[in-house]
């Protein structure tokens, strides 16, 4: 199984990747990671950091020749910000016998205060310096092997946009597929909706114009992923539990929905359910509104998930009341360097995470050491569904 850890700090040299558990044999270049970590970088509303800041990738181990060993991948991916400027090796590494002064007007919404009280710090920089958003970079990193992994078996995760402020998405709206992914990206907001995109659009002008910041939904779709991945037999197996963990862990993300979750809901049983047929030799269901999964479990349609994100914590106009640790007294919370919204980086970030999880399940089901292995045990897994008596 895949195993993800990541190290560094938002404005520290270097954020570091190691990915345990890829089979050997899985061609990987620094160029394949540097293309899905630009996608990151897209979308209208980001601040000027995306605009400077490039993501300069070194791959440590685990790769030679351009494949994979099988032991553990490790990617640096160097803050090329820090070497240009003085300023954060000030900030992050002060010479000896100098100090910082420290952050203590905490901001309302992010892990300031909350990581100041659980880990004793006096210095918000202590926490938010980790609890930046720019550790997604890593994620995404991994991601771009895990979805090259996935590739070999026909999966393909993209995402896209439907919600801005209030702007949204109408339901009758045709969802992309893989081959629309360029659209989606061209898009200023990551929108397949042209209409919708233009209303996103305003909606951050108008956020921007006020100083503030803007939140939004991503939907994710994972097609062609086979059947019985997860499992109904323990709670932390099944798959649609660790979709929503995946996706809750992206900074900012306040609520998940597997297929039509909450609008199902509202609805009677008997309209709240996919029918199911059989077509070709296979099972098909004639809608998403379980988004791909049941009990847990894989049931070879259309993956659908979705991510809210909340407006940013980090105002260009600073508004939201707090209080000063140092002294207690009321203040107006500090001014980081910050984007009106990153919805549509978001969404690469939360394909990363769903490609992370099938990719991981993938591993657990067909195992193998090598690609090779991998790949003869997943059609041969295949074969043998096809043949049951069910």
């Amino acid at each position: 199984m895949l195993r993800l850890l990541t190290a560094g700090e938002s404005h520290g040299q270097a954020l570091v990747v190691v990915l345990e558990g890829l089979p050997a044999g899985l061609e990987i270049t620094v160029e394949d990671i540097q293309a899905e970590m630009g996608r990151r970088r897209l979308g209208y509303g980001r601040g000027p950091r995306q605009r400077f800041e490039v993501d300069e990738l070194v791959l440590l181990g685990g790769v030679r020749h351009g494949r994979t060993l099988g032991s553990p991948l490790a990617i640096e991916i160097r803050n090329t910000e820090w070497f240009r400027s003085d300023r954060w090796h000030e900030e992050m590494s002060p010479a000896p016998g100098e100090t910082k002064e420290p952050l203590t007007q905490v901001r309302p919404g992010h892990a300031d205060l909350a990581g100041m009280q659980k880990y004793g710090f006096t210095d918000a920089r202590d926490v938010l310096e980790r609890a930046s958003a720019r550790e997604t970079a890593a994620r995404v990193a991994a991601g771009a092997v895990a979805k090259r992994l996935l590739s070999h078996l026909g999966v393909e995760v993209i995402s896209h946009v439907i919600q801005m402020g209030s702007a949204r998405v109408p339901a009758e709206s045709s969802r992309p597929t893989p081959g629309d992914l360029d659209v989606v990206d061209e898009s200023p907001v990551r929108c397949f909706d042209p209409a919708a995109a233009e209303a996103m659009i305003a909606e951050v002008k108008a956020a921007a114009k006020d100083g503030d910041s803007l939140g939004g939904v991503v939907e994710v779709l994972a097609f062609g992923v086979p059947v019985g991945l997860g499992s109904h037999v323990h709670w932390d197996r099944k798959l649609d539990g660790l979709i929503a963990q995946a996706l809750m862990s992206i900074q900012a993300v306040k609520g998940v929905e597997i297929g039509d979750g909450f609008e199902v809901a509202g609805r009677r049983g008997s309209a709240a359910h996919d029918p199911i047929r059989w077509t070709d030799d296979r099972y098909e269901r004639l809608s998403t509104l379980a988004g791909g999964l049941e009990g847990g479990i894989t049931n070879g349609e259309l993956l659908v998930a979705r991510a809210a994100m909340k407006p940013l914590a980090t105002l260009n106009v600073p508004t939201l009341e707090t209080v000063d640790t140092a002294t207690k007294e009321s203040a107006v919370s500090f001014k980081e360097r910050t984007d009106v919204t990153a919805v549509p980086a978001m969404g690469v970030v939360a394909e990363t995470m769903v490609a992370l999880v099938l990719a991981d399940e993938a591993q657990r089901k067909f195992g193998g050491d090598s690609l090779s292995e991998f790949v003869r045990n997943a059609e041969a897994a295949s074969a043998a569904l096809l043949e049951q008596d069910v």
